[in-house]
């Protein structure tokens, strides 16, 4: 009889398991962009001399709202010029009219905010619209035309220039955020679902990376930085073409060793080597990017990032990974080894069927928000400037381990308040509710990271955010999301009461194993 009823449960679940109807799939169209302009800075009065260009370059990921508009994010960094360390945060938003199937024109804004490198930056706030024509190839597009950049909060750059950019059309596959933590069991019936489709592999890691300056590598007073160790907090995410080979892109921040305010951000490609059962890889890496800030001199900003890591499968999709390599100027001014320790969690998204080809045994669709929203610092303490608020412009990405638990991961910029140059990037972990008459979500959360920059105080940067707040659900996707909380800077005066308003999007992704 017990075995009877050992059997019978056992079919019953199996059932419940089979039986379950697997959420649609649906498809955002976006794309992603990489622009150019030369800025014309003011007279410089300190050097006496008008002051070279800065090159200003973008990266952008925006989404199509429909056939003729578009809204995003992005950001922009120094990569020529003199004020290596001059990085910015902000939205975009969009419109695209084809005349034909190749000719179109696409106008739009950026409103953001950041500076830094010494630039009268002013508060940090920004705009930059354009107006530019392009041609669509099979696989990208060009386009060419008029922008405009006006740091308009007490800033002093300003100016009409010609833009170039290229576009790559993408797209993801996606369920509603309501269908997170679902799962169920492929069975041969599953070549039916829309989801019967080849996996995309991506990997995210958490690390800490030392740069030991060497060589002709100086701070802005002349100074040599050899000898010295900054240390660096950030992340990186890999997206594979293939079965090797992948682009990446990779932010860091520093936390200790120099004055707080030094970060950089690297695009690039690379190919992975794995062998043990694939539970060791060997990876290469090339890419380029900015960087500076924190009175490191890299000139106009541009630097390159070549790299090889070790990494060891320690449980289940996560691995631990060792790096080496340099951050380096193309004319040797500034050269650094790097020696970096991480996490790294691999996974299986938006498709049933693995690299060789076959169906995967498990899958679940796993929660993801993006959060834009405006911070301010009440009272925010300054090194030498009298004390005022500080406002900030904020992205927070979290990645939903549960219903309940999420990871996070934030970066700002300041865009008024005197303190253009501010940035954070950090990281940290958060709790959320269930949904309270079907409207409301409270949460808590702590992030701690590296901060600096815009005679804010913090020392040699770590700074620690912990934080309560509620989501009001306008839809399954969007909901407006408030925060008050603390923020206080190791080894620096900052303490401040922060206050954030953001609005929420999000979804869940399907992951399999």
């Amino acid at each position: 009889m017990k075995k009877l009823l050992f059997l019978l449960s056992i079919t019953f679940y199996s059932t419940l398991i089979f039986s379950q109807e697997i959420p649609s799939k649906l498809t955002q169209k976006t794309f992603f962009k990489m622009d150019f302009l030369s800025v014309k800075m003011p007279f410089n009065e300190a050097l006496n001399s008008q002051e070279a260009n800065m090159g200003f370059t973008g990266i952008h990921y925006n989404f199509n709202l429909n056939d003729w508009s578009y809204a995003g994010i992005g950001m922009y960094g120094s990569v020529s010029g003199i004020r290596g360390g001059f990085f910015t945060l902000g939205v975009n938003a969009g419109l695209k009219k084809y005349f034909t199937k190749q000719l179109f024109v696409d106008t739009g804004f950026h409103y953001g905010g950041g500076g830094g490198a010494g630039a009268p930056d002013g508060g940090g706030a920004f705009i930059l619209p354009h107006f530019n024509v392009g041609y669509q190839f099979s696989k990208f597009s060009l386009t060419t035309g008029y922008s405009y950049v006006n740091f308009f909060d007490k800033g002093k750059i300003k100016n009409h220039q010609a833009n170039v950019s290229l576009q790559i059309p993408l797209s993801f596959d996606y369920a509603n955020f309501d269908k997170a933590e679902t799962k169920f069991i492929p069975d041969n019936n599953i070549k039916n679902s829309s989801w019967y489709q080849p996996s995309k592999k991506i990997s995210l890691m958490l690390h800490l990376n030392n740069l030991s300056p060497e060589g002709k590598s100086k701070d802005s007073y002349g100074e040599t930085l050899k000898g010295k160790t900054i240390r660096l907090a950030g992340f990186e995410l890999n997206s594979y073409l293939n079965k090797n080979t992948f682009v990446f892109i990779k932010a860091d921040g520093a936390y200790d060793g120099i004055p707080a305010g030094y970060m950089d951000i690297f695009l690039g490609a690379g190919y992975q080597l794995s062998f043990n059962k694939n539970k060791t890889n060997i990876l290469g890496k090339f890419g380029i990017g900015a960087g500076g800030g924190g009175y490191v001199d890299t000139q106009g900003g541009f630097l390159m990032y070549p790299d090889i890591s070790i990494e060891q499968k320690i449980s289940n999709n996560i691995f631990l990974s060792i790096n080496k390599g340099y951050l380096l100027k193309p004319n040797s001014n500034f050269i650094a080894q790097t020696l970096g320790f991480g996490l790294k969690y691999y996974v299986n998204q938006s498709g049933l069927i693995s690299n060789n080809s076959n169906s995967f045994s498990k899958a679940k669709f796993k929660g993801f928000e993006t959060i834009i929203g405006q911070d301010i610092y009440f009272d925010a303490k300054r090194k030498e400037n009298p004390t005022e608020n500080l406002h900030q412009i904020s992205m927070q990405l979290n990645f939903y381990i549960n219903k309940h638990f999420y990871l996070a991961g934030l970066t700002s910029f300041a865009n008024f308040g005197n303190a253009g140059a501010y940035a954070e990037g950090i990281v940290g972990g958060g709790i959320i509710t269930s949904i309270l008459n079907k409207k409301l979500q409270l949460f808590t959360q702590i992030l701690v990271g590296a901060a600096g920059g815009g005679n804010i105080s913090t020392g040699e940067g770590l700074i620690i955010k912990p934080s309560i707040g509620s989501t009001y659900l306008l839809s399954d996707k969007i909901g407006l999301r408030t925060s008050i909380g603390k923020v206080k800077a190791r080894g620096g005066s900052l303490n401040s009461l922060s206050l954030n308003f953001g609005v929420s999007y999000r979804l869940s992704f399907l992951t399999s194993k």
